[in-house]
């Protein structure tokens, strides 16, 4: 299995610290709203990744955070923690408001066919193991007092800005946004605990007064205590590079005087019509409101595959369409693999089982496994056709053995067949026999929508 490591910013085979298991962090949410798709882009991928892995054999030990508390507005320790900023609006606590949309959001993620990682850590039931890590860095050196909290010492650390690239420190990213505290001693410290004003909510004991963990301390105690000192795999989005990865990376190398994780691996942004995507701009949707819009969780996850998840993915409603079409499609060939009596030739299934794991295993390319399947199916339908798809589609996650529970409308047989010998008429380009047979479909009462891929039929 090949995977594209961002530390060493290259392809490299994956070997793993213990024979014949993998072990893996994932950054969670903050979960002070609810997940948009640009965020469950992320946890697609980490799906898509942890079904890889099992796909080769290996056992999986993956663990995900989720951060209800010491989150600030800013990646750059500044403004006030999500957490905080979101009860004040509300008016509810903290812990109810971080309740709340943990549970939608393992219920989001639930309806996308995310399996949900072996361990599901809280920040909040976790500030005893991050208050002794924070102890350990302060007794190290790595560590000092200011008048708001504690901060990591970069300077202490040679290396950092490694997983960036970017290791001169006056140019470094999160320093040209922090540089307005004077107390620290290099703009690009970062905090690791946080002194708590007296009208923070959410506030502990420890030895520099009532105070709170810093968000980036979270993923590194919480990470060691399920996974142990150094692990394989941890992902996260590119956004996470440049500070909250950056400084993970330094505080638990600090620690441990070794290397703490093996590779990483980042999603890349997804887009809305070429922009940014954003809260401000007003084009981030929930899954909720894709169902509105009359698309399945299905469907986005589909969307979602078609692009490799190092490259930027550029959410169109257009896009979506073609996406439905295509999953409704797919489902409608396999419910005729599924029932038929006839058998594929052997070489033709080990064939697509070849090509699809050398897709999965070189860095999964996923939309190259998606044309393998696409080719395989245009085979005449075969039960073990079907069994092959089934066999892909633990890797996929679409839900393709349930493909007969997706028949929503009761169409008719006969505008069913009809609507396929048309689909074949506009595959050999025959225009006018594909027409006339759009306009039989029509005086049936059924309109026909076509796409790259297929077509959906729907009663007018």
């Amino acid at each position: 299995m090949i995977v594209y490591n961002t530390l060493t910013r290259k392809k490299q085979e994956l070997k793993t610290v213990n024979d014949g298991e993998v072990r893996m962090y994932s950054c969670g949410p903050t979960v002070y709203s609810q997940a948009h798709m640009g965020n469950m882009r992320a946890y697609l991928f980490m799906d898509t990744l942890r079904r890889a892995v099992k796909f080769n054999g290996y056992k999986l030990l993956g663990v995900m955070n989720i951060t209800d508390v010491g989150h600030l507005t800013s990646d750059a320790d500044e403004g006030e923690d999500k957490m905080q900023t979101a009860a004040k609006k509300t008016g509810k606590s903290p812990w109810e408001i971080a309740e709340h949309f943990t549970e939608l959001f393992l219920k989001d993620t639930a309806r996308l066919n995310i399996e949900r990682p072996e361990i599901v850590a809280k920040a909040t039931e976790h500030i005893d193991d991050m208050l002794s890590f924070v102890e350990t860095l302060v007794d190290k050196g790595y560590g000092y007092e200011t008048s708001d909290g504690v901060y990591f010492d970069i300077s202490r650390f040679p290396s950092y800005g490694k997983l960036s690239g970017n290791t001169k420190l006056d140019e470094n990213i999160a320093g040209a946004r922090v540089d307005v505290n004077s107390e620290k001693r290099n703009p690009a410290d970062f905090a690791i605990w946080k002194k708590a004003p007296k009208e923070h909510i959410m506030q502990w004991d420890s030895p520099w007064g009532r105070s709170y963990p810093g968000w980036h301390i979270e993923c590194s105690t919480m990470a060691r205590k399920y996974l142990g000192d150094t692990f394989d795999i941890h992902t996260g989005g590119v956004d996470h590079i440049p500070i909250h990865h950056e400084n993970e990376i330094a505080q638990s190398e600090a620690l441990l005087d070794k290397q703490a994780v093996n590779y990483w691996m980042h999603v890349e942004f997804m887009q809305v019509d070429g922009r940014k995507m954003s809260k401000s701009l007003g084009n981030t949707y929930t899954l909720d409101q894709l169902e509105e819009k009359g698309y399945s969780p299905m469907d986005f996850r589909y969307f979602c595959l078609n692009t490799h998840y190092r490259k930027k993915l550029n959410f169109t409603f257009e896009g979506m369409d073609s996406a439905k079409t295509a999953y409704s499609r797919l489902l409608a060939l396999l419910r005729a693999c599924k029932t038929a009596d006839t058998k594929a030739d052997e070489s033709v299934i080990e064939n697509f089982r070849k090509e699809f794991t050398d897709a999965i295993n070189d860095d999964l390319n996923i939309p190259l496994g998606m044309g393998a399947v696409w080719t395989l199916l245009k085979n005449p339908p075969s039960k073990d056709i079907y069994d092959a798809v089934i066999w892909a589609d633990s890797v996929l996650g679409l839900s393709l053995d349930k493909c007969d529970e997706e028949v929503k409308e009761d169409i008719p047989s006969e505008v069913k067949e009809i609507a396929e010998r048309r689909w074949q008429a506009r595959l050999a380009k025959d225009w006018a026999t594909s027409d006339a047979l759009r306009t039989e479909i029509a005086s049936l009462g059924y309109s026909v929508k076509d796409a790259k891929d297929g077509y959906t039929l729907s009663k007018n």
